[in-house]
């Protein structure tokens, strides 16, 4: 894995947000070659072909416009689900780039950069474990599913939302409002910390949760997070000190006990990850 200074890290606290709109791809990329994901290089050369091949699609017509980069980025160039979903693989903006296979998220970006270099504006939003498309068009709001380029019903995307929170969760307008770049940039990191845990790349995956803390250090939920693949590692006294943490800044969580008993056991192994 590549080392970066906190300063150099693509999440730093510092980094300016308008910086890493402007540059949003190669952020992504970055991210990920230095997680030891994609080749940098060779991504950001796969960027560079598509962004000055859309441009050949622009149409006039707004709408005429957009229907042809739809079929042009599904039906031409056959962007499409990767088979193992859950996988670090199919969360690397890198890997979609190069071989045209993604997850939700990452089939979303590609098509909502190359969107933009057509003057389309195609907004994320962040369904509980998907990610849609917004097209906005005067009055009109349409939402486009990554997955099949096909644009969706409010049905089909409370069903989304069924499906992930359980048949009684309701469809809240927060749930069909497109987000900015922070929010997009933090769903992306942490489907690469979930893949990276599928794939048994825990190195990774701890990496993940430390530049998930450099926005949002007092995350408890990424604190527990941290403890569990750090135990994995051996890493006892990190593993254990964010569990500490976890306890005292909720004392009151459904799970506080299990917690508990995680910080006992960590107490009688010895620290083996240096």
């Amino acid at each position: 894995m590549s080392e970066l200074s906190p300063s150099e890290h693509p999440f730093s606290v510092d980094s300016s947000l308008e910086t890493l709109a402007i540059s949003l791809p190669e952020t992504a990329l970055e991210i990920a070659a230095h997680l030891g994901l994609s080749d940098l290089k060779r991504a950001t050369w796969a960027w560079y072909e598509l962004s000055g091949a859309v441009l050949s699609h622009y149409l006039v017509d707004q709408e005429a416009r957009l229907q042809r980069l739809i079929h042009w980025y599904y039906r031409e160039l056959g962007f499409k689900p990767k088979e193992d979903y859950f996988g670090a693989d199919a969360a690397d903006l890198g890997y979609c780039l190069l071989h045209k296979e993604g997850n939700s998220t990452t089939l979303a970006v590609v098509l909502m950069l190359l969107a933009r270099q057509l003057d389309l504006v195609l907004e994320p939003v962040l369904l509980p474990g998907h990610t849609l498309l917004l097209y906005k068009r005067g009055k009109e709001r349409r939402y486009l599913d990554p997955l099949s380029g096909e644009f969706v019903t409010r049905h089909y995307i409370h069903a989304l939302v069924r499906g992930e929170l359980g048949n009684g969760a309701r469809l809240k307008p927060q749930h069909i409002k497109p987000v900015k770049l922070k929010r997009l940039l933090t769903r992306m990191l942490h489907e690469l910390k979930a893949g990276c845990i599928v794939s048994n790349r825990f190195e990774s995956a701890l990496e993940c949760c430390n530049l998930l803390l450099q926005w949002h250090p007092d995350d408890i939920h990424i604190h527990r997070e941290r403890a569990f693949i750090a135990q994995q590692l051996g890493c006892i006294t990190l593993a254990a000190s964010d569990l500490q943490y976890f306890v005292e800044q909720s004392p009151h969580d459904p799970m506080i006990e299990l917690v508990k008993m995680q910080l006992r056991d960590l107490s009688e192994h010895a620290e083996t990850y240096h």
